[in-house]
């Protein structure tokens, strides 16, 4: 039987205070591992990522030759997995065979729909892309009843300073 109130969630405290806001996460994980040595209890611990912003890295210029190329590519994988998948489980007399023409069939069919794709945007994000959310800080929360104990840990910091200590 359980006393007290139980978090609805592996990532929530009952009643959590910040003790130290941190630049980047190696910063947040070293105090951690700092309140570890010291014996601190750190199942009192999160580690919240705030700020946060999103970034887009742009990785090359779009045109007709990639959009194909990316396609092929794409078709082979797809193509080998069907025609892996087709020969293990339809029994045929020419395995090899099946393996090529599904290879084909999905890369035919992929350069057409992304060609599709490609002519639709009508020359808008010519470009690719990949986005990512990043947190630009990071809050060291601790339940309320051991929090003062933390940041006074947190304070005994090697390298730790009290004009830094973020309450």
């Amino acid at each position: 039987m359980s006393l007290g109130r139980q978090p609805s969630s592996l990532f929530e405290l009952e009643y959590p205070h910040s003790v130290k806001v941190f630049d980047s996460y190696a910063d947040a994980q070293r105090a951690v591992d700092h309140l570890a040595d010291q014996k601190f209890e750190v199942k009192n611990l999160c580690i919240v990522g705030t700020n946060l912003r999103s970034v887009e890295r742009v990785l090359g210029r779009r045109n007709w030759s990639t959009v194909i190329a990316n396609a092929a590519m794409s078709g082979v994988g797809t193509g080998l997995l069907i025609g892996v998948l087709l020969s293990l489980f339809v029994q045929v007399a020419q395995p090899l065979m099946v393996l090529l023409v599904a290879v084909v069939l999905s890369v035919v069919t992929a350069i057409i729909f992304q060609a599709i794709g490609y002519a639709l945007t009508g020359g808008r994000r010519d470009f690719t892309s990949v986005t990512q959310t990043v947190a630009t800080q990071y809050e060291l929360l601790c339940e309320h009843k051991v929090v003062q104990q933390a940041r006074d840990l947190i304070a005994q910091m090697p390298g730790a300073r009290a004009a830094e200590f973020d309450v």
